[in-house]
């Protein structure tokens, strides 16, 4: 089963303050917040705010762009998070899904016993674990999933779990695309959506999290072409990365010696998190492992009572397995073979949290009185920013309102804008900068005049005049698009 994360961030000591800064920012400016807050909050769960919302939005439409609407060989899927039962059983996460784990005698804490880096004491948590003097118990096994039941009755025939990735639900309608759509080998199925992992040890802010969304694409394609494919989607998901303004330099590939049971190859992309390396994306090869399970699990439904998916074997494969629904018939060659799968599975959240951290930037510059003071600014690229660009009135007189909230009114209806005319102006930059607002445009008494307006650039600083009718037209420049 694909884990979202297969590598363990390492901790870098002097990272620990520009990680609580982030954190910090992400607050204040209303990216993220912590789940029932007011409440106390719930550990591995979080909420994402006015702007934080519109950055993970933006986020997810990136990759949609880049994977569904500028191919013509990937479909978009979205399916349920409650499946059938022994969809579960069949790709194997009902037998194998699983963390070992273990708890402190003393302070009751656990953890994760293959992955005790960066975990502290449930006591004294400024501290390793077991500085409360307990002792550690036996690991044993832990699946995962989180368990609910479907209907009234609340028994193993009724019991089922809430999707621990959006994997499956694609490998389940393999034949329904193929039959509803003109598609052919070879072709993939993206997805976007929520999975849940009731995680032993979150942590590192959002990155791990036990409710978390996934954007996950099945390349399905010939045996025998599965290397270069593979090949191929590890250099693409890489440049997208880049291209939407994350650091090289803190990239890097990282290939798996020990390989999942399903896996020819895998290779994650890791990004340096202030936190230490950690991954964002895994591009796997998962051969026809996914659709032959699934092609028993299907046989399997008539000979399954309701009672313990454990106990549950699996139909056999033979001849007629082998033309089960979830094989593929080559039209052109008249064959028929189970395709390969290439999957490269990204978290949203985590891209998110990575471009936070990446655009995360401090630098001196005047105030409104000349006076050199550290600004903050998320130099964010322009079409993930959360909004695009901000319309300031000089003066709350003399006109400036009206003519910028006309200016406003035009432009939000193609670009996520914001108006604002409180405070001072040199106030109103820093709190644009904050959130990554790639453009301020200010109305001043030049504008009632000859309907100019001053742009400046949130990464440079610089203000140009720019007539009212070009606005939208600089925006898009901006944007990219």
């Amino acid at each position: 089963m694909a884990k979202e994360d297969s590598s363990t961030p390492t901790q870098q000591s002097p990272a620990g303050n520009l990680m609580e800064k982030i954190v910090a920012l992400t607050k204040r400016r209303g990216f993220i917040f912590q789940s029932s807050e007011v409440y106390g909050g719930v550990n591995g769960a979080w909420d994402y705010g006015p702007m934080g919302v519109l950055l993970k939005r933006n986020v997810k439409d990136a990759w949609w762009r880049a994977m569904v609407h500028e191919r013509e060989d990937i479909v978009g899927l979205d399916s349920a998070i409650l499946m059938h039962p022994l969809v579960w059983k069949s790709s194997g996460h009902v037998d194998g899904f699983s963390d070992p784990m273990i708890d402190c005698k003393t302070c009751k804490k656990r953890f994760r016993s293959d992955d005790m880096d960066g975990a502290v004491c449930g006591l004294k948590p400024s501290k390793s674990p077991l500085a409360c003097g307990g002792e550690l118990t036996e690991p044993r096994n832990f699946n995962l999933m989180f368990e609910t039941f479907l209907g009234p009755i609340s028994d193993s025939s009724a019991k089922t779990f809430l999707r621990p990735e959006t994997a499956q639900g694609i490998f389940a309608n393999f034949a329904n695309v193929i039959s509803t759509t003109r598609v052919k080998v070879p072709f993939g199925i993206a997805q976007v959506g929520k999975s849940f992992r009731n995680e032993i040890n979150p942590r590192n802010f959002t990155f791990r999290s036990r409710e978390f969304e996934q954007m996950e694409m099945e390349f399905f394609c010939v045996p025998g072409t599965d290397d270069d494919w593979f090949k191929k989607w590890v250099e693409i998901r890489k440049r997208w990365y880049t291209d939407l303004g994350l650091s090289d330099g803190k990239l890097r590939l990282r290939d798996h010696d020990k390989l999942a049971h399903y896996s020819k190859a895998t290779t994650d992309i890791e990004y340096l998190f202030p936190f230490g390396w950690g991954e964002l994306e895994g591009i796997a090869n998962r051969t026809d492992f996914d659709l032959r399970q699934h092609q028993r699990g299907i046989r399997t439904v008539g000979k399954w009572d309701g009672g313990d998916l454990s106990s549950v074997e699996l139909a056999a494969e033979d001849a007629e397995y082998q033309k089960g629904k979830l094989s593929y018939f080559d039209d052109e060659k008249k064959q028929r073979y189970i395709p390969y799968v290439i999957e490269p599975a990204a978290g949203a959240d985590r891209a998110t949290l990575a471009f936070l951290c990446d655009a995360y930037a401090e630098d001196n510059a005047p105030d409104a009185n000349g006076k050199v003071e550290t600004r903050v600014v998320l130099r964010l690229h322009p079409r993930l920013a959360p909004i695009k660009a901000a319309i300031l009135p000089l003066m709350r007189k003399d006109g400036h309102p009206e003519r910028a909230r006309k200016i406003y009114d035009d432009l939000k209806r193609r670009f996520f804008v914001d108006y604002d005319e409180s405070a001072a102006i040199g106030k109103r930059y820093r709190r644009q900068d904050e959130i990554g607002t790639p453009l301020c445009i200010t109305v001043d008494y030049d504008t009632i005049t000859d309907g100019t307006v001053t742009v400046r650039d949130r990464d440079t600083m610089q203000q140009v005049r720019v007539s009212e009718d070009k606005l939208r037209d600089l925006i898009e420049e901006k944007i990219g698009l």
